[in-house]
Formats: C-alpha cells, structure tokens, sequence
C-alpha cells in the first residue's frame, strides 16, 4: 500500500513545530491574560488621564504665579530704590549743608579762575590726559556713537580746571585714593571749602554707593567732584561733556527753575567713568528761592544689579536653576541691568548669545568688561509688549535663545521708559508637570507589567525548560560555542539537556580544531603571497594575475656566500643563510619592501606593489644599499668578504599565481626581466640601476656609467652605484 502523501507520525521525544495550515486559537491562559490586560490599561488611561489633565494645569499655573510674584517683588524694590534715591536727594538739596557747600565751592572755583601755572606743572597735566588718562580711555572703549574718544579733548583750558585736575586728579592712580583725601594743602579757598564739607559728600556717596557726586554751579561748572575724576572743573555747557546724559540733565533741571524737581537719566555713555555707562539724578539747589546751581549723583549701578539679581541669591528668590530678572530699555532694547549667566558662566553666555544673534565683537565686549549694561541686546516678544505698556505672561524664545516662560511689565520710574521682565527656562519651570507626566506613565506602566507577570508566571513555570533548549539551539545556529542549558529536574527533560549539552560541548571541540586549522593555513597562505591576492584566492578565483604601473623590482645574489660555505655541513650553510635572508626579510619591513620570493641563489623584492608609493625607487636603492651594509656586517663577524650583486628597474609588472595543483605567487613583466638582466649581464658586485630608476634619485645618489643591456625592447642603459655610498 502506498505511502504518498501521508505525514509520518513524530519520533518520540521529538519537538513538533504547528504547521502553517493549522487554524490559530487562543488557550485559557491566554483569554485570561488579555482580559486582565484591558482591564488594567483601561482603568490606568481613565485615572491617568484625569489627574494628567488637572495636574498639569494647577502645577502649570503654580510656576507661571511664582514667576509673576518675582517679577512685582523685583519691581517693587527697584521702584523703591529710585524712589529712596529721590527723596534722598531732595532732603539733601534742600539742607544748608549742601547749599553752603555750593556757595563755598563755587566761590573758591571762581577764584581760582585767575590762577596760573609753572610751564613745568602745565606740561605735567597735559602729560597726564595724553598717556595716564588716554591709555585708560582707549582701553576702555569708544564712545556711544561708536568713534573713538580723544584724550587731548579732555585737557584743561581754564584756569581753575587745571588748578584743580593738577592738585586733586592728577596726584592719585585711582578713584579710591582721590576721595580719601581731604585737603590738598594747597593753601586755596577751594581747598578750605573741600576740607569742611568733602567729608559730608564722602560719607553720602559711601553710604548710599553712589558712583559719584556732583555739585555743578549755575554756569554750568563742575565745581565739585567726590571721586575727582577729569570731570572735576568741566563745564557742562561747553566743554567736551557738553553732550552727555549728566549736560541734557542739568540743562533741564536749571530750565525748570522748581527747587523741589528731581532729573532722572537713563544710562549712557560718560567717557570720565572710562567705558562704564553712567546715569544721573540732578536737583536744582536754590538759596532763598535762587537756584545757584545742581547737586548731582551718579546712579549705584551695583545697588541696581544686586536688586535685580537678588544679591546673586536666584534660587532663594524662587528663580532656580535658570532663572534671572533684568531691566530692558524699551527704547533701544538694551539690558540696564547684569545678566545671571554672564556672571556664573562667561564662557556659555558667549557662546548663547553669539548663536541668539549677538554681535560676536558685542559679546566679547561684555565679557571684557563683566557688564551687559548698554551692550546686550533684548529683543525678545516680552520686551515688545512690556514696551508698548502691556503686563502679562508669555512663552517664548529668550534672548540667549531657547525656550523660556516670562512675566513681563513696565516700570513705574518717572523718567525712565524702562521694563523688567523675569523668566525661567521653560524646561525647568515645567519640570513638576514633566516629572508627574513621566511618573504618571511609569505607575501605569508598572501596573500592567504586574498584572502581565502574574497572568504568565504559571504557564511560564511549564514551559520554561523547553524555552531554554531552544533558545540554546538558536544561540548555537548564530555561530555561538559551548552553550550549555538546564533543562529542569524531570526525567524525560533532564535527559534532552544532557544530551543536548554533550552535542553543544562535541561542536565546540570542532569548532576549536577547525579555527586552528584555518589560521595556520592563513599565515601559510600570506607568508607565500600577498593579502589581496589571499582574499582573490579564498574567495575562489584560481587564474588571478594584475598589473601594476609604477613599480620599482630589485632581483640580487650574494657574491661570494658559495665560497664561503662550500666546506661547511648543508646544514650550518642554510643556517647562516637563513641568518642573512632574516636580516634582508627585517630591512624590507623597515623600508616598505615587498618580498616576492627567496632561493639560495637570488632575492627578488618589489616596492609600490600592493601599497603604491611615490618614492618606490628612492625605498628600493636605500634597500639594496642596506642589504649590502648587512652583508658587510654578516662577513666583518665571520670573516669572510660578502657583497651584492643587485639589478634595479622601475616600469610596468604582473603578479599572480602560477599553477594549479602546486600554486605559486610569482612577478614578472618588462620591469622584472630587465632587473634579472642587468643583474645577471655583471659579473662583479653592485647595484646596478637602469635610467628609469636613476631618473627618480635624487642628486644624493652618487652613480657610474655602466654601459648598456641588450633588452627585447632595445639597448638599455645600465648605471652603478658609486660604492662609496653603500658603505656602512
């Protein structure tokens, strides 16, 4: 009866795979599995959902609130400075202090109006401007209008301005030491008024931090000065400060003739504070209802900066790891106040601010002088609306670049269009909502890992051993050796895994033969040929043969080696030979020689073969010549005279295997038979070159006239070495 067609049933013990025409269905265990896998990941979605929805949301708005109550605190306390500066300087102005002071400066000013100098004192304040005050001046920068300041502009023409500048500027190296001073002993009515009342204005700039303080006369004359500076006896109307913030100030403060007004200016450029940004408060100081003239003080830039930054404390004020508050010009969009990352990392804010689209040469100005103030430009979408009068809240991309939440408004400073704005980075000041985002998704994800590894930890209990066998098996079908498996505690099981474990430990003990077998004949294979020509072989090719252009052949002999071991044991003479062709094999690796084939009688080497070189004939002589150095050495040790005897040509060769059951790698070509040729054709040792390879040494090489070869292709000139240069 015929079999045909018919599956014959498995053999016992064996695995059967489900064939591909059986119908799929689901077991209980699987049912289960997926029931409980819904209902798990259902109820996680609703509840997740849920508390997804309302928790970003209130965590949202919580840092949006903590960022809005920065900002009004911010706003708050720098408004309070300003307006602590004001009332102070009304309370000032309005003091007999001040207005005696005023009387007596400007008493002894214009007494010294009349007031001369030596040659040698002029010539030492003018010395002063050009090199002391001009050096700092151009070290510090340009003006506000970008052209360069010139220092001579500064020097004195009146009288009393120079008086002053040579006794109490000139004298000191810096501000610190100049306000220290009292009396300059001079014996003049200004100094008398200067040693009873500097020490009023002294403490008031201490105490207060102002940058300076100023008592300008109704002239226009700066007739006092705390820190002494080249301002000290400028006039405000004509002399070079006459377009400064401080002179529109002034003008305005004497223009509206009210005592009790104080003058606001915004920040701008002031070359006696020497590249430093300078804004003022001036009020008008009247005696008897007669303004005499203005008390004015340079705004405390570091008061500012530390209300702004909190006293460097950001994350005390809520701001964290990335936020900062600063003041912005709406005007020309320009920062009025530091910048935190300026401060905590210069090297990354250049780095921002240059991609965000800050001038490179802008930004460097910043980190020279450690100050954003007037450099760093804020153009951002929360200045624009704070600039147009707008308070709010935005997400935006911030002047550094990347994504930030800010609060934004204008400030309430009669005087100054400024605005503050506080913001944070994005990522940070939503990191709550993130961090339940992710914690939301891993409860979940836990959730229904849990209910998955209950629903399989039973069937798992069955089927595991069998899983461990054929996860073995597949780890041994990728290559893998040695796999060994526990196959359970059952009979049956147990004796598959140990019968299973010998095959894998029987294919590791082959597999080990094998490897062994394959590297030696790998390194039989290429110390007989070259590595691509292995690979050709390998990969099956038998009749493999390639030219090559450009190839520089050296076929030599040893003169004089057959006398030498003629009487010795054949094998004391191989030894010594061996000896020799070691040494030849160790020059050729060193000059980037190829070795193509070694007999007792001859060496044929090649060079720009496999590796194409450009100076293959200049590596070819350098080797014959080292070849004959060795041999020198070889005899100078055994006392016996051995030399080369070497043919060199450069043209086109081929290289291939000859044979098909005793394969050998061989070269030949014009370039070969011409080498063997001209070796052969003398009798006496040397190199010996033909003109190709002469045509490619340089003038180092020192070569004879030979005479010619007769060659296939003609008569070819044959030159040698000069042996002084194969000498050791």
């Amino acid at each position: 009866m015929s079999n045909a067609g018919v599956t014959p049933p498995p053999a016992e013990g064996s695995i059967v795979l489900p064939s591909t025409t059986m119908k799929a269905g689901l077991s209980i265990r699987s049912l289960l599995l997926i029931m409980l896998l819904l209902v798990s990941v259902a109820s996680s979605v609703v509840v997740g959902l849920i508390g997804y929805v309302n928790g970003r949301d209130s965590l949202r708005d919580a840092a949006v609130n903590s960022l809005i109550e920065v900002r009004d605190s911010r706003a708050r306390e720098i408004t309070s400075l300003f307006t602590s500066m004001e009332n102070t300087l009304l309370l000032n102005a309005r003091g007999q202090s001040v207005a005696n002071a005023m009387q007596a400066f400007t008493a002894g000013f214009e007494e010294l109006e009349s007031a001369t100098l030596t040659d040698e004192e002029q010539a030492s304040l003018e010395d002063y401007f050009t090199t002391q005050f001009g050096a700092k001046l151009s070290a510090s920068g340009v003006a506000g209008d970008g052209e360069p300041i010139d220092a001579s502009t500064f020097v004195p023409t009146g009288a009393a301005q120079s008086y002053l500048t040579l006794h109490y500027t000139v004298p000191f190296d810096n501000f610190t030491d100049a306000i220290a001073v009292d009396d300059a002993g001079d014996g003049s009515t200004w100094s008398a008024a200067h040693a009873q009342y500097h020490d009023f204005f002294r403490r008031m700039t201490q105490l207060f931090k102002y940058e300076d303080v100023l008592l300008v006369d109704a002239n226009g004359n700066i007739v006092y000065s705390a820190f002494k500076g080249v301002d000290l006896g400028s006039n405000l109307d004509s002399g070079p400060l006459q377009r400064t913030n401080l002179a529109k100030a002034y003008t305005e403060a004497m223009n509206g003739n009210i005592a009790d007004t104080v003058v606001l200016t915004d920040f701008g450029s002031y070359p006696p504070s020497l590249g430093v940004p300078a804004a003022w408060a001036v009020v008008p100081v009247a005696v008897n209802g007669t303004i005499i003239g203005t008390l004015a003080i340079e705004m405390p830039i570091d008061e500012i900066n530390a209300v702004m930054t909190g006293g460097g404390d950001w994350a005390g004020s809520g701001l964290g790891r990335t936020g900062e508050t600063y003041i912005v010009g709406a005007d020309d969009k320009l920062m009025r106040s530091l910048s935190r990352d300026l401060i905590e990392n210069p090297d990354q804010y250049k780095e921002q601010a240059v991609a965000a689209g800050t001038a490179p040469g802008v930004a460097q100005q910043v980190i020279d002088g450690g100050s954003t103030l007037l450099l760093q430009p804020v153009r951002t979408d929360a200045v624009a609306s704070a600039a147009s009068g707008v308070t709010g809240t935005t997400l935006a991309a911030g002047y550094l670049g990347g994504e930030t939440i800010a609060a934004y408004a204008p400030l309430d400073i009669d005087g100054l269009d400024w605005v503050i704005v506080a913001e944070i980075d994005s990522a940070e000041a939503f990191a709550p909502v993130d961090a339940f985002t992710r914690n939301l998704l891993l409860s979940s994800a836990v959730i229904v890992l849990v209910v998955s590894l209950l629903s399989l930890v039973i069937a798992g209990v069955i089927v595991r051993p069998l899983r461990r066998l054929r996860d073995a098996a597949r780890r041994i079908a990728s290559g893998e050796t040695g796999v060994q498996v526990d196959a359970g505690t059952s009979d049956e099981l147990a004796d598959v895994g140990a019968a299973f474990n010998d095959m894998s430990r029987s294919l590791q003990v082959k597999e080990a033969l094998l490897k062994s077998q394959q590297d030696e004949n790998e390194r039989l294979m290429l110390s007989l040929m070259p590595e691509p020509l292995v690979r050709k072989y390998r990969e099956g090719a038998r009749t493999i043969a390639q030219d090559h252009q450009e190839v520089t052949v050296m076929f030599g002999d040893i003169v004089g080696f057959e006398a030498f071991s003629r009487n010795m044991e054949s094998e004391k003479a191989l030894e010594l030979l061996n000896e020799i062709l070691r040494s030849f094999d160790e020059a050729a690796d060193r000059f980037g020689i190829e070795r193509v084939r070694t007999t007792r009688s001859g060496y044929l080497a090649s060079c720009g073969l496999s590796i194409p070189r450009v100076d293959n004939a200049r590596r070819t002589v350098d080797f014959a010549i080292e070849l004959q150095r060795i041999l020198e050495r070889f005899g100078g040790k055994h006392g016996t005279a051995l030399n080369l005897r070497a043919g060199i040509d450069t043209g086109t060769v081929t290289a291939g295997l000859v044979g098909e059951t005793h394969i050998a790698y061989d070269l030949w070509g014009d370039a070969v038979n011409l080498a063997f040729q001209i070796q052969g054709n003398n009798n006496d040792a040397g190199i010996f070159l033909t003109q190709a390879v002469v045509d490619r040494m340089p003038d180092t090489v020192h070569v004879r006239d030979w005479g010619y070869v007769t060659t296939a292709t003609g008569a070819q000139r044959v030159w040698r070495i000069d042996p002084d240069d194969t000498r050791a």
